[in-house]
């Protein structure tokens, strides 16, 4: 059985048995909070449990790193949509340590991209068209510095208004420690 003939089954029990009745809520975020977080397996489940917060309480986006690198990119217009469409007032960005981003090299990175099959005349053909692929696979070296960048990237957007506060945090992904870096109401 493949992995998502296991999910698909699992589902197919999942609804048959209601038991996503537990889980309803409605679109809006009951705690008006945008959550920017990492990708990493370990926060799934941690950081609501740290930060207190239910299914309904937040809208979180997620992607390697908790990184706004590009101002007009899919991560900023997710954070955009919940505040103007979703009714957000708030915004939390959230590293953690240990993050599988930190010290990511590019040479490493298209190392891995050959041997699973990408071919140096694809990689050819990217540098032609001007993507740069060093700048594009890099990881970062440090999370504080990562999500003070982020939040300033996120406060200093055109279309953010000013006041919505946009905080920073370190979570430690063994114990769900918080740790602050930018404190969002201090402008």
């Amino acid at each position: 059985m493949t992995l998502l003939d296991e999910i698909l089954a699992y589902n197919e029990k999942f609804v048959e048995n209601k038991e996503y009745e537990a889980y309803q809520t409605g679109k809006l975020p009951n705690k008006k909070l945008v959550i920017l977080s990492c990708m990493d397996t370990r926060l799934v489940e941690l950081l609501p449990k740290s930060m207190n917060l239910r299914n309904g309480d937040v809208k979180m986006v997620k992607n390697g790193g908790a990184l706004v690198e590009e101002p007009f990119g899919s991560t900023m217009k997710s954070i955009l949509v919940g505040v103007y469409a979703l009714t957000a007032e708030e915004v939390c960005v959230v590293g953690h340590h240990d993050c599988g981003m930190t010290g990511v090299k590019p040479e490493n990175m298209l190392e891995k991209v050959k041997e699973r099959g990408i071919s140096q005349e694809k990689l050819d053909t990217l540098h032609s068209a001007g993507v740069d692929l060093e700048q594009f696979l890099n990881g970062i070296d440090n999370v504080e510095d990562s999500v003070r960048n982020s939040v300033s990237t996120i406060r200093s957007h055109p279309l953010m208004p000013k006041n919505v506060a946009v905080h920073g945090l370190v979570i430690d992904p063994a114990t769900g420690k918080l740790d602050l870096v930018v404190n969002g109401y201090e402008k």
